[in-house]
């Protein structure tokens, strides 16, 4: 199941819960794309700050993902 796809059930089942209620095998369901789908956007995001340099005052560049990606690597 593609990201589009979990993002449509996990739609599909909050309105269902909305509506009518989730039975225990759905509430579970839904608990685990919510999870994949957070965990995503949590390496999305430290995909893109891995790329974030930023120029010091004394001109240098640093380049966050390297000074940080590998001591902050394994936490997502």
């Amino acid at each position: 199941m593609n990201l589009e796809e979990k993002i449509k059930r996990i739609n599909e089942l909050y309105h269902k819960s909305q509506n009518e209620g989730l039975t225990e095998d759905e509430k579970a369901e839904q608990a685990k794309l919510r999870a994949e789908y957070v965990a995503n956007v949590r390496a999305n995001l430290k995909g893109q700050l891995d790329n974030v340099s930023i120029r010091e005052l004394d001109g240098s560049i640093t380049n966050l993902g390297e000074k940080y990606g590998a001591r902050h690597g394994n936490k997502s």
